[in-house]
Formats: C-alpha cells, sequence, structure tokens
C-alpha cells in the first residue's frame, strides 16, 4: 500500500509535483527557523561558560591550597561604549593557575589580548587605548577564554605589588568554572541572562513557526477537492478507510521528509548568518551554533510526524464516507465559544500585570503561555470573526459581488479566514514585537545621556560614592596634558567634603556629603550646573557627575568655605569635558586611566552599554521577525487563493456558462479574500498592542509607547502588497473556467 502511495504522490502531473514543492519549501523553512533557533539557545549557554573564569576571585568562591597562589585583579575598562576586561595577575610561584586561553602567564610588562582588542590596539592611536597597557604584546588571548568574537579581553601581567594595590585585589588558587551564587560588581563573567533569552526565543521560535505551520497547512491542502473525489472513488471501489489514510499520509510524509531534509541544509546555510547577529549585543561563534543529538533527533522525527496527522485531519471527511464528498452542505456556522482561547490569552497576560510570578521561571512560563494561547486563539477565533464581518457588510450592501462574496464567507468562514491566517498571526507578532521593544527603547534610551552630557569624560574609583577613596592632590602636569587634548573644552575637580560642608540635616537617607567644587572650575563644565553670583565654592551632590541628564540650569548652594581650603583637600573625581569626538574622549580617558591605574574613566555611553547591546539585540529580533513572517505569510496567501480557485473551477465555470460576467467573479474572489483579511487583521493589530502593553506594565511597569511611523508604514505596505497578491491572482480565473471545466469536473 505504500508502494502504491508513493506512485500516487508523484503521478499526478505537474500539480501534484508543484504540490509537493510547496510542502518541500514550507517545511524547509520551519525546521530551518527551528533548528537556528535552537542552536541559537545552545550557543547563549555556551557563551556563558566561556567566561565564567572572569569571576575568579569573587568571595563566595572556595580555594584551594593545592597550588602556589596566584594575585588576581579584575576590573574592567570601555572604548567607545565597547566593555573591556582586565585582569592583571602576578604568579607567587610555577604552580599558580593560568586561565583559559593562555599556556603560560604573563611576566610583568607582557599582556596577552584577545583578536578583537588586538586589532583596535594596531588601528587606534596608542594615546587613545593602547597607552593604558604599559609593555609588550606577548601573544594572543585564545577562544576558549572569549563568549564572542567580539570581546575585549587582556591578561596583564604585574608585579606583586602593583596587583596588590588594586581595590577588590587577592590571591586564587583556582580559575573559576561556575557563576557564584552572590556576585554584586565583581561578576564580570555573569554572562548573558540565559533564562531571558530563552524566553524571548522562544516566543520569537514560536512567533516564526506559526505563519510556517499555517503555510505547510494551506499546501497540503492545495488541490483539496480533487484529492477528496480520489479518494472517495477508492472507497467506491472497495479501499478501507484505513488504506485512504496511509495513502493521503504518505503523500505528506514523502514531502515532510525531503523538507525535513532540505530544512538541516537550510540550517547550516543559516549557521554563518545567525552567527552575525548581535541577539546578546555581540555576534557567536559559528561553532558555538550547534544542536545536541536529541534536538536533531526530534526534529527528524517529529515533523514528518506531525505532517502525517495534519494530513489525516485535512482528509478525515473521505475516511468517514465515500459519498461526503458528493453530498456536500452549508457547515455548522462557527459559534461565539471560539473567543474563549483569546480571551483566556488576553486574560492571563491580563492577570500578571498586578500578579506578576516572583521567579524568573515563573514569569518565562506566564508569559509564554499567554502569547501562544493568544496566538493559537486568534486561529480558532478566525472563522467566527469573519463569519460576524461577512454577516455585518451584507447588512449595509446591495452590491452583487459583494453580496455573493459575503454570502459565500457566511456560509464557510472556516474556508475564507484560512487563506489570511498566516497573515494575521504575521501582523500580530510584528505588532507585539515591535511595539515592546520600541517601549523599551524609548524608556531605556535615556542611559546614552544628554548629547552634552555624552561630550563628558568622569574619572572617580568605580562611581562608588559611598566609597571614601580619594586620589589626593592631582598632579599639574596631569591637569596640563589634559588641557592640551585636541577637543578639549574644560575640567573641574570635586573635592571631598570630610567636614560635610553643604549637607541637608533634614534628608534621613544616607547620601554622601556634596562634592565641593571651584566655582571658576564649575564654569568649565557648564552642564552640571553653575554657582550662585559672586561665589567662590559650590557643594554639588556627587550624584550629579554620574547623572546622564544635564543640569544647566541647575544653580547649586554656595559653600562656606575659601577656595584656598578647598583646593587643599583630596579630589574624589575628575570630571572633563570635550567637543564630543571619540578621539579626545579616549585620549582623556587614557590619560587619566595611567595616572591612576585603580580607578576608572567612564562616558555616558559607558552606563548604558550593556542595557544599549541588548536593546540592540532585540531590535535584530523584531528585524528577523519581521523580514521572515511577512514573507512566509504572503506565500501562504497567495498558494490559498490559488487552491481555492483550483478547487472551485467547475462551480466558476458553470456560473460563467450562465452568463455571470468574468468580472464580477474576479470581484467575489477579490472580497472573499480582502474582507477577512481587513477585518481580521484589525483586532489582530489590536490584538497584539493589548498584549504588548500588558506584558510591558506587569513586566517592567512601562506604559505602552505608540510604535513609529516606519511600523505604520510597514504594515500599510504589507496590507497592499497582500492586496496585490490577491490580485495578481484573479486572471488565472478565465484560464481555469472554461468551458472545459464545467464539462469535465
Amino acid at each position: 500500500m505504500i508502494a502504491f502511495s508513493l506512485r500516487l504522490a508523484v503521478s499526478g502531473g505537474r500539480e501534484a509535483v508543484a504540490r509537493l514543492m510547496m510542502i518541500v519549501a514550507a517545511v524547509a523553512i520551519g525546521v530551518g527557523l527551528l533548528l537556528s533557533t535552537l542552536a541559537s539557545v545552545n550557543a547563549i549557554d555556551k557563551a556563558n561558560g566561556r567566561q565564567l573564569w572572569m569571576n575568579s576571585g569573587v568571595k563566595s568562591r572556595t580555594e584551594t591550597a593545592q597550588v602556589d597562589p596566584l594575585w588576581w585583579y579584575a576590573h574592567g575598562d570601555f572604548y567607545q561604549g565597547k566593555e573591556i576586561f582586565e585582569a592583571e595577575v602576578a604568579p607567587t610561584g610555577p604552580t599558580s593557575p593560568v586561565p583559559p586561553g593562555l599556556s603560560k602567564l604573563p611576566a610583568p610588562g607582557e599582556y596577552y589580548a584577545s583578536p578583537a582588542l588586538e586589532k583596535l590596539l594596531r588601528d587606534v592611536p596608542a594615546v587613545e587605548l593602547g597607552d593604558r597597557f604599559p609593555g609588550r604584546l606577548a601573544g594572543t588571548l585564545g577562544d576558549d577564554a572569549l563568549p564572542s568574537p567580539d570581546s575585549l579581553s587582556v591578561v596583564i601581567g604585574r608585579t606583586m605589588d602593583e596587583v596588590k594595590a588594586g581595590p577588590r585585589a587577592g590571591q586564587i588558587t583556582t580559575i573559576a568554572t561556575t557563576l557564584p551564587a552572590e556576585c554584586d560588581n565583581d561578576c564580570y563573567g555573569h554572562g548573558v541572562r540565559g533564562d531571558a533569552m530563552t524566553l524571548i526565543l522562544t516566543v520569537v521560535a514560536g512567533a516564526l513557526i506559526f505563519p510556517v505551520l499555517i503555510f505547510i497547512g494551506t499546501a497540503t491542502r492545495l488541490s483539496a477537492a480533487t484529492r477528496e473525489q480520489r479518494f472517495a472513488a477508492m472507497r467506491l471501489v472497495g479501499a478501507t478507510p484505513g488504506q485512504v489514510s496511509v495513502v493521503s499520509a504518505v503523500e505528506s510524509t514523502v514531502a515532510s521528509v525531503i523538507g525535513t531534509a532540505v530544512g538541516f541544509g537550510v540550517y547550516a546555510a543559516l549557521r554563518p548568518l545567525v552567527a552575525t547577529v548581535p541577539f546578546t549585543g555581540d555576534r557567536f561563534f559559528a561553532s558555538d551554533l550547534s544542536l545536541t543529538a536529541l534536538q536533531a533527533l526530534g526534529a527528524a522525527l517529529g515533523v514528518p510526524v506531525a505532517a502525517a496527522i495534519a494530513a489525516r485531519v485535512a482528509l478525515r471527511r473521505v475516511t468517514i464516507s465515500p459519498l461526503g464528498v458528493s453530498r456536500r452542505v452549508t457547515p455548522k456556522p462557527p459559534r461565539a465559544w471560539r473567543l474563549i482561547p483569546l480571551v483566556a490569552g488576553l486574560g492571563e497576560l491580563g492577570y500578571f500585570v498586578d500578579n506578576r510570578p516572583p521567579t524568573t521561571n515563573g514569569q518565562s512560563a506566564a508569559y509564554l503561555t499567554g502569547f501562544l494561547l493568544v496566538m493559537l486563539g486568534l486561529v480558532i477565533a478566525g472563522p467566527w470573526l469573519t463569519k460576524t464581518a461577512a454577516q455585518g457588510v451584507a447588512r449595509r450592501t446591495s452590491r452583487p459581488a459583494t453580496l455573493i462574496a459575503v454570502r459565500r464567507l457566511a456560509d464557510d468562514p472556516k474556508a475564507g479566514f484560512r487563506s489570511v491566517a498566516g497573515l494575521v498571526l504575521a501582523l500580530f507578532v510584528v505588532t507585539t514585537t515591535v511595539s515592546v521593544i520600541g517601549t523599551i527603547n524609548a524608556n531605556r534610551g535615556s542611559l546614552s545621556g544628554d548629547p552634552e552630557v555624552r561630550k563628558a569624560v568622569v574619572h572617580t574609583p568605580s562611581f562608588d560614592m559611598f566609597r571614601p577613596r580619594t586620589m589626593g592632590a592631582v598632579p599639574e602636569s596631569l591637569l596640563a596634558s589634559a588641557r592640551a587634548v585636541p577637543g578639549f573644552r574644560g575640567l573641574a575637580l570635586a573635592h571631598d567634603n570630610p567636614a560635610g560642608i553643604g549637607r541637608d540635616p533634614h534628608d534621613p537617607r544616607p547620601m554622601p556629603p556634596p562634592a565641593l567644587v571651584l566655582c571658576s572650575e564649575l564654569a568649565q563644565i557648564p552642564v552640571v550646573g553653575h554657582c550662585a553670583p559672586g561665589a567662590a565654592v559650590a557643594a554639588v551632590p556627587f550624584w550629579q557627575f554620574v547623572d546622564l541628564q544635564e543640569a544647566s540650569n541647575q544653580e547649586w548652594p554656595t559653600a562656606p568655605v575659601s577656595s584656598q581650603e578647598v583646593a587643599g583637600l583630596p579630589v574624589r573625581l575628575i570630571y572633563a569635558t570635550t567637543d564630543g569626538s571619540s578621539a579626545a574622549m579616549e585620549q582623556l580617558r587614557t590619560l587619566f586611566t595611567t595616572a591612576y591605574p585603580t580607578y576608572e574613566a567612564r562616558m555616558a555611553a559607558d552606563w548604558g552599554s550593556e542595557s544599549q547591546k541588548q536593546l540592540q539585540g532585540w531590535r535584530q529580533l523584531a528585524n528577523v521577525v519581521l523580514l521572515t513572517t511577512l514573507p512566509i505569510a504572503g506565500c501562504s496567501l497567495a498558494v490559498s487563493v490559488v487552491a481555492g480557485l483550483s478547487d472551485r473551477r467547475r462551480p466558476f465555470a458553470i456560473l460563467r456558462l450562465t452568463g455571470a460576467p468574468l468580472r464580477l467573479l474576479q470581484r467575489v474572489i477579490g472580497l472573499e479574500s480582502a474582507l477577512p483579511l481587513l477585518g481580521v487583521s484589525a483586532i489582530s493589530i489590536g490584538t497584539g498592542f493589548a498584549a504588548a502593553a500588558m506584558f510591558l506594565k506587569s513586566q517592567m511597569s512601562y506604559d505602552l509607547v505608540s510604535p513609529g511611523a516606519l511600523y505604520y508604514g510597514l504594515t500599510a505596505a504589507g496590507l497592499v502588497a497582500s492586496l496585490g497578491i490577491i490580485a495578481s491572482t484573479l486572471p488565472l480565473l478565465k484560464r481555469i473556467t472554461g468551458p472545459g471545466a464545467a464539462r469535465n469536473g
């Protein structure tokens, strides 16, 4: 029976071959996307594992005394908003532990840099970056110590006394291989939140796979009427329901097996492209995008089985009765209960606005379930919504083409909605994705700082306002070198305030006393604020120097202390402004870092660098969803419309023979597809906005920000393109509804 089924699958002429190729293409796309998503999740885990060594020295780790200790001082630096991990090391003996990526520890005056950092050191003037690493480049840090080919990391050899001077320096006897339970700010190898990214990628996978599954179902139903008649004839000559089921399943399974094999090829072809997409803010190593044996086996076996089940369900009417095909009656109209899954999904998301689960796993399960339930609900509710829209239009029109179209939709709304289901889901996915990412970007975009703040460089001890470390007296030679940097604009020193001058005695918060700043210097950095007229010293809160919002209109209170007294106080931080050029800011950073290596020089862009990297990755995900779902949905729409024309060629041919003009029939076909497309799409877009708003309010306490003009333009273009696809199929009606179709149908 299987051999016979295989012959039937490929002996139906060009139509059968075209149907098989469509199923192959749909399955290949779905499998390729699914495997790429699974590989991305695996890559995140591998990238996280390769940076665990950066957590060495964190107090919560257990050390062993079996080897010579290694003096270790880990800290961070930045270059143009990109974080640089630096580990300064000094061995105490020949058995001191060696970090991954190295065959030996660097000697004092040597350092090993990652390939990306090596390239920067070659391309960038030394005064902007290279001078921060005195000594010579002894070699390259291996890939097994890097989470990404874009990682900027360096291991620097120092003397013991130099390493001990670091504020968080200590001795270690093992290199970290796990993430400590408590990190505070010491875990430079914290990695990407795998659970959060897994949730995002899983939702994206569902968003991508749903339209693909609909495409598979649409392709499977291509020429369904002809196939049903063939299967009915087989039943009439004695074939059992089981044999007919085998034949229908084999046709789809053959295509699915081929499509799955091609899908693995699609995944292999996509790997280099997926590796370049910075989902986590940085690229993946291509080798990290791999599948487990269980994942590969599950896709290889699961997809063909699912296709066979789908074929069995799609053609189940023939297996009930061989006369079920000829005895066609109006299907039962869809009931309002179809709204229940959609309302339940929105209700679940709404419930978690005020009842967010306390754990990350709980949130992942809640939101993933809610979004998938909404998408499933749109598919289930679509026929009822189509019927309701058709009945509403029927009450308000008297045109023949419109009446025929809406009557057909009201009689069989499932068929009418089926053609646009993929596009409806795509619009929901795109609306939700763009709304969520756009709102996050609007709320967190301020992390980049105001334009004038972005031109400043701040040098302070780890940005801890409560830590009493000071620089002492800043050498005049350093100040002169800073003022000589091309692009320099102004500089001010924030002095320590041990007497608490200017502190509000009624403020219950444990805030440090304000910094004391000479008004002559504060005038050079107006972005921070200004003094009162005639004042010599101002009391400026320390937080203002690290605030991302400019305060040029802020007048700070006068401090009752002389300029000479303030000049004799230790300096807590240096604040310098530039013309905004990267060269000027990085040269100042290098000057300050070289003079005070245990302090950190940062810019406004550095504060939000991690968040901006994450946002960039999410924008990439939005682009992937947008560029993938809409074309797939368009293909599904085209195939569905053609399939509907092919299956109804005989009724349309009879109408033409009885005098119905071709233009009238074309308007009927167009309206049958356009009405559910526009009506249900509007509901889908509104549902997308609602789901996004509830997720944002629950997870981040953000109010929904309307997407920009680009989203509305793309949505309108997508709908216009869909109407164009429908219109492009209408000329086919003339060719397939000739007299021969009525005679031979």
